[in-house]
């Protein structure tokens, strides 16, 4: 059975494109991951959980706005921050004004692993993002990639404070 040609298929310029975006999808993670294992003995989704907190105010984030940072259930999150737990670079305890409320918050191991993790992370992603673009090109890559996250849910996704 021919997918393409019929009506509800994708055009020969949408087909393209979209088997550019979704080869992206599939290989830059891996790749990400790959470095991140090797350097720092993390998952990419780890380093992102440690990110998050050294980025927010007092290196503390409600586990649920982490979750939503990441795209994550709160199930898959909790697994996380708890190797991350395990290796004390993480903390966990009850929001004191609402005990309902699990916090997680950024040890001082923990910020020291992210700060010796980052160099190699960000070398890898200017090599294969920013290096295989022209300025303009990335400016046009954020715009893309913001109005698809738009498309896929209302939300903001996380931003880089400025």
């Amino acid at each position: 059975m021919a997918l393409t040609g019929s009506a509800d298929a994708l055009g020969p310029d949408e087909l393209e494109t979209w088997s550019a975006l979704a080869t992206l999808l599939e290989w830059l993670p891996t790749a990400l991951d790959a470095q991140l294992q090797r350097d720092s003995g993390i998952s990419h989704f780890e380093y992102g959980i440690l990110f998050a907190l050294a980025e927010a105010d007092e290196r503390t984030l409600r586990m649920s706005e982490l979750a939503s940072y990441a795209n994550s259930t709160l199930s898959r999150l909790s697994r996380a921050v708890a190797r991350l737990e395990a290796k004390s670079w993480v903390r966990r305890a009850p929001d004191p004004t609402d005990g309902r409320i699990t916090l997680a918050t950024l040890t001082d191991e923990g910020a020291d692993a992210a700060r010796a993790a980052a160099p190699g992370h960000v070398a890898l992603v200017r090599r294969l993002v920013f290096d295989a673009l022209t300025p303009t090109q990335a400016t046009q890559l954020r715009t893309a990639s913001r109005r698809i996250t738009g498309a896929i849910r209302e939300q903001d996704g996380w931003m880089p404070r400025v």
